[in-house]
């Protein structure tokens, strides 16, 4: 199945009037996760385009630590990926060299330490538009075109991009679930 991209959702629907908005039922928690997941889906291409701007914004208001905090946080994702896949060659070199192990330790710490500003300004940009994404998720009642929509990428008649990033963390399989039920109900 071809992967097709949400349509932009205009902003009468993104953000309509306080009465689309409602606090989730914090006693039930499948219901709250299943309005965010929905809500996901639906608005996707709106929450990408908002994390664009924020990221373009905090980048423009610092780009160089924006820059900095970007490559340090690679770097030590990079060094944290090949650490686990090399271990043995770390042990030999802790044994063979060992004031030149603690001293790569000493420097690498100092010099995440001293972007560390750099690294928050970078997260900042990330998480930021994560949980903007997260708060307007609970917050918005869905609609019956919202639930249409959710209906058709649950039963796989269309996939998104944000419906391969929740069935890869499993969030879709209740849907599914519910749905092949009720189908399996219906034909009774």
């Amino acid at each position: 199945m071809e992967v097709q991209v949400a349509p932009l959702r205009s902003w009468e629907d993104f953000f309509p009037g306080s009465d689309r908005f409602a606090r989730p039922d914090f006693k039930d928690i499948s219901k709250w996760n299943n309005r965010v997941v929905n809500n996901l889906l639906y608005y996707q291409t709106n929450y990408l385009m908002v994390a664009a701007a924020v990221v373009a914004i905090v980048g423009f208001l610092s780009p160089l630590n924006m820059l900095i905090g970007g490559t340090v946080v690679v770097l030590m994702f990079l060094g944290f990926v090949w650490v686990s896949h090399n271990k043995d060659i770390l042990r030999r070199m802790k044994k063979q060299y060992p004031t030149t192990f603690v001293v790569v330790i000493m420097l690498s710490s100092y010099f995440l330490i001293s972007y560390l500003g750099d690294v928050m300004v970078f997260m900042f940009g990330i998480t930021l538009p994560l949980l903007l994404m997260f708060i307007h998720a609970s917050l918005r009642l869905r609609n019956i075109k919202n639930k249409l929509e959710n209906k058709m990428e649950g039963i796989g008649l269309k996939k998104t991009p944000m419906g391969i990033i929740l069935d890869a963390l499993e969030q879709q399989e209740d849907s599914i679930n519910k749905l092949a039920d009720y189908i399996s109900k219906a034909k009774e």
